[in-house]
């Protein structure tokens, strides 16, 4: 009876979920949303979402791996205290999180001084990339603390033992093991980096032809009524999210980290 109910339960939400998507794709016909994805407008917005995303994703990497070595590998006084801020950013709202850095780079010292050494974030492709980073830090920072956890350090002992430094036994042995974590956490980070919406639009606005995401193309599209246009950059971010979570859960055993 329990299995019954369990996959039943299962069942209805796939359902659920694929009725979304189902009511998205059929809206309108084949020939006009190859026209929509073929526009200038949605072209623009692929480019920028593309561009904006990897950027975003090798930042998080660049930080991710020594920051989340730390959390895993060493104790220091107040890392209770760090865990908790640096994962803040799972539990807010995207929205405050660009509210924070409308106001850090738009009315601070620090973001006048940015701006003026040629570093301009509000209204502009790189408050997209700041808004990216923000958001999805924590969880690439989440993904990669649980694989360096899952890794006996040992290894680095061993290889300590055999002549290396402990940086050189980090980049020998930990970091290669640690390449299913990395590889999935990247692929995940930089779809939702992709589809950042409430953060980016707090930050980098939304302009036409100059911060235009996918998101925030769907976003204007709706807003003045063009469906097709609309339909267009929400298919293709549903493409893009499928095959990310498909990569994801095919590099076997990484959903456990969480």
């Amino acid at each position: 009876m329990l299995k019954i109910v369990t996959i039943s339960i299962t069942l209805l939400l796939t359902i659920f979920i694929l009725s979304l998507i189902i009511c998205i794709v059929t809206q309108t016909n084949l020939h006009i949303l190859l026209t929509s994805i073929a526009s200038e407008e949605i072209r623009f917005a692929i480019k920028l979402s593309l561009l904006t995303s990897v950027i975003s994703t090798l930042m998080c990497i660049m930080v991710s791996i020594p920051a989340s070595y730390a959390l895993a590998r060493y104790n220091f006084p107040g890392k209770t205290l760090i865990n908790t801020i640096v994962d803040l950013p799972l539990a807010l709202p995207p929205l405050v999180a660009g509210v924070g850095l409308l106001l850090l780079f738009g009315t601070t010292s620090f973001g006048n001084w940015l701006a003026d050494a040629g570093l301009e974030f509000i209204f502009t492709p790189l408050g997209i990339i700041i808004a990216q980073f923000a958001v999805n830090i924590s969880f690439m920072l989440r993904i990669l603390r649980s694989t360096f956890e899952g890794i006996s350090p040992r290894y680095e002992y061993v290889a300590q033992t055999l002549g290396c430094t402990p940086a050189q036994a980090f980049f020998r042995t930990t970091l290669p093991m640690s390449k299913n974590g990395l590889m999935a956490g990247g692929i995940i980070t930089w779809s939702k980096g992709i589809g950042e919406f409430g953060a980016a639009l707090m930050v980098a606005g939304a302009t036409r032809m100059k911060t235009e995401t996918l998101p925030i193309s769907l976003y204007l599209n709706m807003s003045c009524g063009d469906l097709d246009m609309a339909i267009a950059a929400a298919t293709i971010l549903i493409i893009i999210s499928f095959i990310s979570l498909y990569i994801f859960e095919r590099r076997g055993g990484i959903f456990h980290l969480y």
